[in-house]
């Protein structure tokens, strides 16, 4: 069976890592993949975002399935085009996709059909978005980019210069194209994060093991909103009975939203969530698996990925077994000097065999690395790698992760030094 997965980051490599262990033994492909994706699938030089191309591909080389993994292709209509050319993809189609693509669709539909959701308005003209900014008395505020904007296009601004500054880069100069045209601005939550995945074949909904991702660059989440800069799981703030009520007022509410709206979802549908103390609300949803928080959940998962998106694709996943581990699981990400910001590629990264540690204890997610003419395994990215360990708790998962990664280096190599510690004081309060 030959399988191809689309995109070139530390989540398809988990995605890819997860999809090797099935008992159908994949062939699988990536495009475009990555350095140290190459050491687990074949890569092939096909942008993510390249929907014509990828088609073309799929069908040149006789893919039997395949999973579009990022958000850009994902929103750009890849699955379709997949389908067209009798491709059975896993992923949402076009007009699933819109609930990630656009800020303002989504916040739309939660009031329309009641799941809780911070408070906004919405804005399409600049001068009347500086209106409301200077009206505003409740700070912070939030103002979020519509469309994709590379997870960068929400800014939480503390005073009304910095909510200015932001519709100015987003609407006057175009700082993120045509997805800063028009804003959101919403109420600022407060109360822990959680980031659910979520399985659903738009019929059944199966939600994955809960995470924690941490997105300030440096540590005591100081510094700049980066992609992600590690994660753990489970994420203990986010207890048996709060999924219950995220169930009922939130994940099956959406799917039900979705049909209603004639955009049935099939695929992994992400809950970004805030724990307030009005109750769990949504901060946002993603079309796709997350990243890095594939890189904890996926680990966990004991039953077959494929035959679980297989499911997903035909609608049987009511039928399908999806059980995960009681264990947990940490990601620390390495990361080149300098990101989120301006950083160098092209440095040599020491300590692994074949992409992988040769001692063994973790997994090591590739995001941004390449192979040298040499055949060396080089920086190509902000965040480089994904250093993932499993334990029967938190505190030995972290410390499994922290030690393996100290057997990698690479020149200005940048890493927290504090992923979990929240969610460890959470389980063992000072």
């Amino acid at each position: 069976m030959k399988v191809l997965v689309v995109g070139g980051g530390g989540r398809e490599h988990a995605i890819i890592r997860k999809l090797k262990e099935s008992p159908l033994a994949p062939q699988l492909y990536a495009a475009p993949g990555n350095g140290g994706i190459s050491y687990d699938a074949q890569c092939v030089p096909i942008a993510a975002t390249d929907v014509a191309g990828m088609a073309d591909f799929a069908v040149r080389e006789g893919i039997d399935y395949a999973v579009v993994a990022p958000d850009d292709p994902l929103v750009l209509g890849m699955v379709d085009a997949l389908a067209a050319r009798g491709i059975p993809a896993f992923g949402p189609d076009k007009a699933a996709a819109v609930i990630e693509g656009s800020k303002v669709f989504s916040k739309k539909l939660m009031q329309r059909y009641g799941i809780p959701t911070a408070r906004c308005e919405v804005f399409d003209n600049a001068e009347a978005a500086e209106g409301y900014v200077r009206q505003n008395t409740a700070w912070p505020l939030v103002v979020k980019a519509d469309g994709l904007a590379l997870g960068k296009g929400v800014v939480i601004c503390e005073d009304e210069a910095a909510a200015l500054a932001a519709v100015r880069e987003m609407m006057r100069e175009g700082k993120f194209g045509a997805s800063g045209s028009r804003v959101v601005m919403e109420e600022f939550l407060t109360g822990p994060e959680v980031s659910v995945l979520c399985f659903t074949d738009g019929k059944t909904i199966v939600p994955m093991v809960s995470s924690m991702d941490h997105k300030r660059a440096l540590d005591g989440d100081k510094g700049l909103n980066t992609g992600g800069m590690g994660t753990v799981a489970p994420n203990p703030y986010y207890t048996a009975e709060i999924a219950a009520v995220c169930m009922k007022t939130i994940f099956g509410p959406t799917v039900d939203a979705m049909n209603a709206e004639g955009r049935t979802f099939k695929g992994c549908l992400y809950f970004g969530l805030m724990l307030t103390p009005d109750g769990p609300k949504v901060i946002e949803y993603n079309c796709r698996f997350g990243d890095p928080e594939t890189q904890v959940v996926l680990p966990l998962l004991e039953s077959d990925l494929l035959a679980v998106m297989q499911a997903v694709t035909s609608g049987t996943l009511a039928e399908t077994d999806v059980k995960f581990s009681e264990k947990s699981a940490a990601c620390v990400i390495l990361a080149s000097g300098g990101y989120p910001q301006h950083y160098e590629k092209g440095k040599p990264i020491a300590g692994l065999a074949k992409g992988q540690l040769p001692q063994g204890g973790a997994t090591v997610y590739h995001a941004g690395t390449a192979l040298a003419g040499d055949g060396a395994l080089v920086t190509a990215g902000g965040r480089v790698l994904g250093v993932t360990a499993m334990a029967d708790d938190l505190p030995a998962a972290l410390a499994a992760a922290y030690k393996a990664a100290d057997g990698i280096a690479f020149e200005g190599l940048h890493r927290r030094a504090d992923i979990g510690q929240r969610a460890l004081a959470a389980i063992h309060p000072v």
